[in-house]
């Protein structure tokens, strides 16, 4: 089997690699399936802690690949219904994995590479780079979660003119919109990833996946629902191993470590 995603492991942060650089990182059903392999996997291993997602080569994902859903020989709405499971798999357990995950934008993020970044809990985008929805131009409409993930970053009014209007978005823009977390230098991308993961590896994992879960689901519950939630979870942490340590550091006037 060709190697579409791969995967490094530096200590407890994992990276996963696009790795169809010829199409620009384009989304087939047999790269989907093994995002979502190594997403599930990823999600269930204790030992890692932060995930670093990048594109191979100049681009990060170029989006869905409308050529291969043309040549497919059941047509291509079937096509987009089978990738879209897997895609939808992967990006589920991005959104409920109870770590970080962090979108290294490379380079061009369009159509289902927008979704994608968008579905990563920070994003770090190299200067030169464009976002672009890009579905609207091709008369398709945005799956991936993006538009539950667009709304929610920018606001339904600014979502709706992007999906409108389908400009091309800058880094500048993107980081004024908030639709990324920073802005570096060309070739420089995944490097700040890594090092944002490695310093949020540090700290507290087991706090952090309660709050991502928390933030993740306030929008769809109910307030008096979702702060007992909130109390259950401050418990659970405070009988955590990390919770343990994060009191007795503030107790002791000293900085918590919290890796194992």
């Amino acid at each position: 089997m060709t190697e579409l995603v791969k995967t490094k492991r530096d200590e407890n942060v994992v990276t996963l690699l696009l790795n169809r650089p010829e199409a620009f990182n384009a989304l087939n059903h047999e790269m989907m399936e093994q995002l979502a392999r190594h997403v599930t996997g990823i999600a269930a291993d204790d030992t890692i802690r932060a995930v670093v997602l990048t594109g191979e080569g100049k681009a990060f994902c170029a989006g869905g690949d409308l050529k291969w859903a043309l040549s497919q020989p059941e047509g291509a709405p079937a096509a987009f219904h089978k990738l879209a499971a897997q895609f939808h798999l992967a990006v589920s357990e991005i959104h409920r994995m109870r770590k970080p995950v962090i979108a290294a934008i490379n380079g061009v993020a369009a159509g289902g590479g927008f979704s994608l970044a968008l579905a990563c809990d920070f994003r770090v985008m190299a200067r030169s780079v464009n976002l672009r929805q890009a579905y609207t131009s091709a008369g398709l409409c945005i799956d991936g979660g993006g538009t539950f993930t667009l709304p929610r970053i920018v606001g339904v009014a600014r979502a709706m003119e992007i999906v409108a209007f389908d400009k091309p978005i800058s880094s500048e823009q993107a980081l004024a919109w908030g639709l990324v977390t920073r802005v570096v230098e060309d070739g420089r991308a995944v490097e700040e990833a890594c090092a944002m993961a490695r310093e949020l590896a540090a700290g507290a994992i087991h706090s952090f996946g309660w709050c991502k879960a928390l933030l993740t689901d306030s929008f769809n519950s109910e307030f008096e629902a979702h702060i007992e939630r909130e109390r259950f979870a401050l418990s659970e942490c405070a009988a955590h191993p990390g919770g343990q340590e994060g009191l007795r550091a503030f107790a002791e006037k000293r900085k918590p470590k919290f890796l194992p």
